[in-house]
Order: C-alpha cells, then sequence, then structure tokens
C-alpha cells in the first residue's frame, strides 16, 4: 500500500497556512523556551507532512483549483498545485525539517536573544514561500513574494548590531524597489495585454502581445525578481551574510533564493512558454546577462577569505545556472534548471550548516584559519566536502545530473557560448570551493591550537550530515524532479 496515499489532504490553503498558525503559536510562546522549541519541530512536522500528503492525490491526476479571496472576477488570489511547484514545496518542507533542529541549536549555543521572534518569521517565510509555490496566477505569486521579502527583514536584522541593520536596510530596499519598479509594471502590463494574470501551460502571451513588448516585458520580469540576484540587483545577497548562520541556510538554500528561481522558471513555462522565448530576441540578452553573473559572481567567490561571503557569491553564481536553463528556451535545459532547484538547495544548506559549525566550534569565520581542522571537525569538513561536490557536480552527488541537463540542453539549443560559460563556470566552482576542505584535512593545525576545538553540538551535526547524506542520496534518486519536471511538459 502506498503509505503516502494514507497521510490526510488538508487541501492547499490548508498546506500554506499551516506555517503561518505555527508562527502565531511560536510567538506565543515566546517566554517559555521549551514550549517555543516544541512548536518549531511540530511547524515544520507538520509542514512536511501536509505536503506529502499532496503528493498521492496529484499522482492520481487529481487537480484542483482553491479560491481565497476574489477581487474582481478574473483577478483573484487563489491556489493550484503543478509538478514544478510541487518540487519546491518538497524542497522546502524537507529542509525545513533539517533546519529546525539546527537553527535551535545553533541560536541558542550562540546566545541570542528575542528567539521566539526570529523562530515566528523564520515559520513565516516558508509559509510564504509555500504561497509563492501553489500560487495559480501572478497576483498571488506577488503578494506572497512580497511577504516572504518583509517576514525575512527582522531575520536578517536579529542580531541589532550596527552592521546587521545596514545589511538588513540594504537587503530589503533592493528586493522591494526590484518587485515594486520592475516586476509589478510588468504584470500590470500582462494583465492590460491579455486579461488575464493565470499561469497556463504553455504560456499565455503567444499571440496575444508583440515579440517586443514580450521582450520587454521578459527584462522587467526577470530583473523584477530581485531574489534570482542577477546582476547588477545581487548585493542584497552578500548584504544578508551579516544574519546568524540558520538564517542564511534559509535565505540560500530552502526559501527566499529558491523563490527567486522558482518563479523565473514559471514565468518562463507558464506566463511565455519556451516555444515563445525562442521567438523573443531579449531572451538572448537576459541569457548573456545570467551567463555573466555566473562567472563574475564566482570569480568575485575566489577571492573571498570569509566563507559565508564565499558561499554568499557562490549562491549568486548558482542561481544563474538556473536562470541559463531558462532562458535557453530547450525543454531539456528547463528540467535540468528544475533539477538544479533541488541539488543547489541540498548541497548549499549543507556548506552553510557546516560554516555555522565551524563558527560555533572554533569561532573562525575565514577561509585562512580552517588549517587543520579537518582533524578536530571530521563529520563537518566531511560534510562540507559532500556539500562542495554536490554544488560542482561530481559524482556520486546529486548536482552531476541538473549540470547534466543544463549543458545537455545547451548544447541541443546551440549556444556554444554557453556551453564554455558552463564548464569555466565548473572550474571556478572547483577553485573556490574545495579549498577550505584541503586546507583543513591535509595542512597541519596552527601551533597553539592542539586541543580545545572539537566538534559542534551534536544538534547541529546531526542535520548537517543528514543534508549531505540528502545531496548524495539525489544522485541515485534523480528520478523524483527529472519526473515531475518533465510531467511539466506533459
Amino acid at each position: 500500500m502506498n503509505l503516502l496515499a494514507l497521510l490526510p489532504n488538508i487541501g492547499l490553503i490548508g498546506v500554506v497556512l499551516l506555517p503561518f498558525l505555527g508562527a502565531v503559536a511560536i510567538a506565543l510562546a515566546a517566554a517559555r523556551p521549551g514550549l517555543r522549541n516544541a512548536l518549531c519541530w511540530v511547524s515544520s512536522v507538520a509542514f512536511l507532512l501536509a505536503v506529502l500528503g499532496q503528493v498521492a492525490p496529484f499522482l492520481d491526476g487529481e487537480s484542483s483549483r482553491q479560491v481565497v479571496w476574489q477581487l474582481l472576477p478574473e483577478l483573484t488570489i487563489a491556489f493550484r498545485l503543478e509538478p514544478l511547484g510541487l518540487i519546491f514545496l518538497l524542497l522546502s518542507s524537507s529542509l525545513w525539517l533539517l533546519a529546525t533542529p539546527y537553527a535551535i541549536g545553533y541560536m541558542a549555543h550562540g546566545g541570542y536573544t528575542n528567539l521566539g521572534r526570529f523562530f515566528a518569521c523564520y515559520a513565516i517565510a516558508l509559509g510564504a514561500a509555500a504561497g509563492i509555490a501553489v500560487s495559480d496566477n501572478l497576483l498571488t505569486m506577488f503578494v506572497f513574494y512580497e511577504i516572504l521579502s518583509v517576514s525575512t527583514y527582522p531575520l536578517v536584522a536579529h542580531t541589532g548590531t550596527s552592521k546587521a541593520r545596514r545589511g538588513a536596510r540594504a537587503y530589503i530596499a533592493l528586493l522591494l524597489l526590484t518587485s515594486i519598479c520592475f516586476w509589478l509594471p510588468a504584470m500590470i502590463w500582462v494583465w492590460a495585454s491579455t486579461g488575464s494574470l493565470d499561469f497556463v501551460a504553455g504560456g499565455i502571451l503567444q499571440g496575444q502581445v508583440s515579440t517586443t513588448a514580450a521582450g520587454w516585458m521578459l527584462v522587467l520580469f526577470m530583473f523584477g525578481t530581485g531574489k534570482a540576484a542577477l546582476m547588477p540587483f545581487h548585493r542584497w545577497l552578500p548584504a544578508a551574510m551579516v544574519a546568524p548562520t540558520p538564517v542564511s541556510a534559509l535565505l540560500h538554500a530552502v526559501a527566499v533564493v529558491k523563490a527567486g528561481v522558482f518563479v523565473v522558471l514559471k514565468l518562463a513555462l507558464y506566463v511565455f512558454g519556451i516555444d515563445f522565448l525562442r521567438e523573443i530576441a531579449f531572451s538572448d540578452f537576459v541569457l548573456y546577462v545570467a551567463a555573466f553573473t555566473m562567472l563574475t559572481a564566482s570569480l568575485i567567490a575566489m577571492n573571498q577569505d570569509n566563507l559565508k561571503a564565499r558561499l554568499a557569491y557562490s549562491t549568486v553564481s548558482q542561481l544563474s545556472y538556473i536562470v541559463v536553463g531558462a532562458m535557453l528556451a530547450s525543454q531539456l535545459a528547463a528540467i535540468g534548471a528544475g533539477m538544479h532547484m533541488v541539488m543547489h538547495g541540498y548541497g548549499k544548506i549543507t556548506l552553510f550548516f557546516c560554516a555555522g559549525a565551524i563558527y560555533l566550534a572554533s569561532k573562525k569565520t575565514l577561509v585562512s584559519e580552517l588549517d587543520g581542522l579537518g582533524r578536530r571537525m571530521p563529520f563537518t569538513m566531511g560534510a562540507f566536502l559532500l556539500g562542495a561536490l554536490c554544488v560542482i557536480g561530481i559524482p556520486p552527488l546529486g548536482g552531476l545530473w541538473s549540470k547534466w541537463h543544463l549543458v545537455t540542453g545547451a548544447f541541443d539549443a546551440g549556444h556554444g557560448l554557453i556551453l564554455a560559460a558552463f564548464l569555466i563556470s565548473t572550474l571556478l566552482n572547483i577553485a573556490y570551493l574545495l579549498p577550505p576542505v584541503l586546507r583543513a584535512f591535509l595542512k597541519p593545525l596552527p601551533a597553539g591550537e592542539s586541543g580545545g576545538i572539537k566538534e559542534a553540538p551534536w544538534i547541529c551535526v546531526v542535520p548537517l550530515t543528514l543534508t549531505a547524506a540528502g545531496a548524495v542520496m539525489l544522485f541515485f534518486f534523480a528520478g523524483l524532479p527529472f519526473g515531475l519536471m518533465e510531467a511539466v511538459f506533459e
């Protein structure tokens, strides 16, 4: 018997609502740490089970549209589940479950305060990500996209230092600026041109607008989706590194950046359509901006001695792989882009978990300080190696398959320059992700550091070990994200 079929189906509204209800409960229990932490666990487990409860009905062909609020006859806040959205839901719910114990352990051992507010905002961010995943139209997606931006602002500014406040202001200013100045006008333009904001397989613009108008819409949407971190609107991402490491993991692997590239893929497949994208000259402009971002961010990452900053610029680069995959207007590349969303999620959250564990155990933040650390923290640095190999795309890690399909899609689309960009970027990935591991395992500990350093608390080490294991398992079970992405085109 299919165990997934035994899980209750609470509907898409219930799935989205669960994290918000969890946030309210966590906030009310702020003064009782034991209860607050228990509610964090309950919220993440309930969210995962609610998402898994959607899988069996979806695979059985059940598709329902749930309207939350009807503003006008053709303008609604509504939810519908499709294959790409299910991928995003499964990614965010599984990683939230693993991020919960890590965040509880990290924040407690790091001596942070105001944890009720912190974990409530954490839950709201996941609820907003769920709303984005199941949005039935552009308006619904825009509303939850903005909720995600606002709910993560307190997380970035959590420490309350002047540096944290500056970073948080840069973070929220860039995200709101891009969405309001670019995405909102583009959405209004789509509404005025087609009379609809609904997501439709194959797109809604072909035959409704000229290729020139569609090109301008595409540019507005791509730069308006600031969470995808295309240059020059990428600075919010390294600015957000002032946040505690659990926030960095949330921003870079689970909710925020994955929401950005999910939006890019959704727009490409359900608003423009890959057939129409091939006719739009401006799609090549966005494609080469993404390729430029992919390479430039990698070069910057190589020169970052701060470990979290290096990982931040790595994220900027890796997000552009997904944008490139969308803009290639090839089915294989789009499948690779959707798969990379999952593979990068598991690989990058592992890397950030490891960076946080290193800081907790040794107070080290620089790559140049990691000499010999592998002898004292073998589980953490071993997991870092697996996360790095996943992001690079080396077997037996899941990142191989997403990059394989991206490269194959570029070849299929006849883009030789993009093929070269993928090759160069992969070499740069090796150049900035492997040195921390090589220093940790191959160099001796500095004099005077022969003792005192050991693994971080188990509540942090176990999650990073599990996410690293997940990155390995995705190599062997890549058929799940592949099958769901393939279903997008069926």
